[in-house]
């Protein structure tokens, strides 16, 4: 799908966090200024969670609480870490059954957490500020993953 500008990416970010429930793991992935942090402040901006949202590459990790009653957001940047044993040092797997954990630049090193998961990458298109986002369900969880999923009109979100 095409994103042309930053407030579509957080109005996609938006709509998608209208599909994800807690135990769900999103994992992010593309170039540097890409986009994946702007599509993180839409997502919470779905879930109604306490922000700012900012790219978290030095705190590694942050956790956003919920403004009502739904599940907080993990939002971690795996940028700096070095492979697997720093994952494992997050202790992401301790909370990812109440949370929506979103990892940027975890490719590569978080698919382990869960079964199911939404990968998501974001590019550039050339010369221009627009973005192409491609969606990938991994998992029973996202079995149903349509074409349309996150467009502007709403599908039916994947069902267990």
């Amino acid at each position: 799908m095409r994103v042309a500008t930053t407030e579509e990416m957080r109005a996609f970010g938006a709509r998608l966090a209208a599909r994800l429930r807690a135990g769900d793991l999103v994992v992010l992935s593309g170039p540097l200024g890409a986009g994946k942090t702007t599509l993180v402040q839409g997502l919470a901006e779905g879930l109604k969670v306490r922000g700012p949202i900012t790219s978290p590459t030095f705190v590694i990790a942050r956790v956003h609480p919920s403004l009502r009653q739904g599940p907080p957001l993990v939002h971690v940047d795996a940028y700096r870490l070095g492979g697997d044993l720093e994952v494992d040092d997050l202790d992401l797997d301790a909370s990812l059954e109440e949370s929506v954990t979103v990892v940027e630049w975890g490719e590569g090193l978080v698919e382990g957490l869960a079964d199911d998961r939404l990968e998501i990458h974001i590019d550039r298109e050339a010369g221009d500020e627009a973005r192409l986002v491609t969606l990938r369900g991994v998992g029973a969880r996202w079995a149903g993953l349509g074409p349309d999923f996150g467009a502007d009109t709403p599908s039916e979100p994947p069902q267990d």
